[in-house]
């Protein structure tokens, strides 16, 4: 009689054979979990850009986009107004960051934060951070000051 693990590894591989070809399946199936394991409440398309949206005002967000770019050490090129919120531009080494601030409603903002890494390539991990480092100040209440432009 066959073991449980030898059960487990037959159904996982007449699993895949049937989503052969399926990329969305695996990318779905893995990002559930990488959602559930973080905990963040960061999401990620699949050409890695991170959002978020946060219970604060599109102006309190700003402040606060703002000192967590301060913290990393983040350059703002451009901090612009948009028809529903702000876009910011900044570079972090050799990575060009573009942050859009969407007003849902006056009390919600949804973050997107693309990072990208030469002509082809995304940051996902730099993305996340930053995302999380605006999380850290929204959540833990941390001052933000209007001089962090």
């Amino acid at each position: 009689m066959p073991s449980h693990g030898l059960k487990v590894l037959a159904l996982s591989g007449g699993i895949l054979l049937a989503t052969q070809g399926c990329a969305a399946v695996g990318l779905s199936a893995f990002g559930a979990g990488a959602g559930v394991a973080g905990g963040t409440g960061t999401s990620y398309t699949l050409d890695s850009v991170a959002y978020r949206t946060f219970t604060m005002s599109s102006d309190d967000m700003r402040r606060a986009t703002l000192s967590a770019l301060k913290r990393m050490d983040i350059k703002v090129q451009t901090d612009e107004a948009a028809p529903d919120g702000r876009h910011f531009v900044a570079q972090a080494g050799d990575r060009a960051v573009d942050i859009e601030l969407e007003r849902l409603t006056a009390r919600t903002t949804r973050m997107r934060v693309s990072v990208k890494h030469g002509w082809i390539f995304r940051d996902r991990a730099t993305a996340g951070e930053i995302i999380a480092k605006t999380g850290q100040i929204v959540e833990n209440g941390t001052k933000i000051t209007s001089n962090a432009n």
